[in-house]
């Protein structure tokens, strides 16, 4: 009889329930007995499944304040992650869009990094998350560092093996790393989420992280103009900047449970969706929903988003917009509005479930144990 295998996560830190900490839920059902190997974890600020794994934190979760400014502490986390002990396992998974790629294993252990992006602070979107002139000019020789210290965590003796959560991720691997990566979309929970069956409201929905990339601006500034209700679910650091300038039909409901949201996606006539995202799991449960999704034309939406006229003759489950302005935004709106029988939201929902939790650990299941070359516990 084969012994359990010892499995390893490594996720860059654990302070809520974002789309990163979605897909080690999945992973943490199929390694119930796994260790997590993390930054910063905040206590019960997760899901239960990643709650029971036995989670080991670096130094700087010890630090004050760490546990609400963890982003700041960017400089030293490629010295915080290397600080754990080189992993001895049969099989290391990070889940990265930081540094968690960085974590030291043994000569023989294999490491499959399912990287959600490489460094977007420092590569695609410095400018975003910098700004311009003197901020950036100072912020340009740490940029410099960070990204020769994520190129130089990336090469075969650290990771085995890179799986990208879309292509368009994929292809930035292949740009900053100069590694291939396998494409494996994470899953969504399909199952939580489904339509109502009831007709749609009168507003829309907008799900904000509230960091630079995000662009709820772009959202808040196109709903303003137009004069439509905008209920913008979420927190983050940009929030209150925007929330003290949206006029009174533009609504900000903060963080809410997932039931809360399942109900505002079943209810809403279309999710709101203007960032480039590298996936976009947001845009896939309102679909799950039965809901459009009005996107920008770029990254994940655009593998996940079925558009109006589509040249693969599928099924529209919503209307893409080519430019990251308001009046972009408000004219993809206003031709949702004018084609309302082109979205049929049983055809969306059966789209949305091409991205299930049951399909990811299916197939993340399979490409885990091809690497290990062993079998993998939990898999279904």
């Amino acid at each position: 009889m084969l012994r359990p295998m010892r499995v390893a996560l490594v996720h860059d830190w654990l302070t809520g329930r974002r789309g990163g900490e979605r897909v080690l839920e999945q992973l943490a059902l199929l390694f119930p007995d796994a260790d997590c190997y993390t930054l910063v974890h905040v206590p019960g600020s997760t899901f239960e499944a990643i709650e029971r794994l036995r989670i080991h934190t670096s130094p700087l979760s010890d630090l004050p304040g760490a546990r609400d400014h963890y982003r700041k502490l960017l400089p030293a986390m490629p010295w915080a992650i290397e600080r754990f002990a080189p992993l001895d396992a049969d099989l290391v998974v990070s889940t990265s869009h930081a540094v968690a790629k960085g974590i030291r294993t043994t000569p023989d252990t294999p490491h499959v990094c399912y990287c959600f992006t490489p460094m977007r602070y420092v590569w695609d979107q410095a400018e975003a998350y910098l700004g311009r002139g003197v901020r950036r000019a100072l912020a340009a020789p740490l940029a410099a560092w960070l990204r020769r210290w994520d190129a130089r965590t990336s090469t075969p003796d650290r990771v085995t093996r890179f799986v990208a959560i879309s292509r368009c991720v994929a292809d930035r691997i292949g740009r900053h790393y100069d590694r291939e990566a396998d494409v494996l979309y994470p899953g969504v929970d399909t199952e939580r989420i489904r339509p109502s069956g009831a007709p749609p409201g009168d507003f829309h929905l907008l799900v904000g992280g509230f960091v630079p990339y995000k662009r709820e601006d772009v959202a808040i500034e196109a709903f303003a103009r137009m004069g439509r209700p905008l209920v913008v679910v979420g927190d983050g650091p940009t929030r209150a900047r925007l929330e003290a300038g949206a006029p009174d039909h533009v609504r900000f409901t903060g963080r809410v449970s997932d039931a809360e949201l399942a109900d505002l996606y079943a209810r809403c006539r279309a999710l709101v969706y203007p960032q480039d995202e590298d996936f976009g799991i947001i845009a896939v449960e309102a679909q799950a929903a039965g809901r459009p999704v009005v996107a920008f034309a770029r990254g994940g939406a655009t593998e996940t988003v079925v558009p109006l006229d589509d040249a693969r003759g599928r099924a529209p489950t919503g209307v893409w917009f080519e430019e990251q302005t308001p009046q972009a935004l408000a004219a993809a709106v206003e031709l949702l509005e004018a084609r309302p029988l082109a979205f049929d939201p049983d055809a969306i929902r059966t789209h949305a479930e091409t991205f299930s939790n049951e399909r990811f650990r299916r197939e993340m299941g399979a490409l885990l144990r091809e690497v290990a070359r062993r079998p993998v516990d939990g898999e279904h």
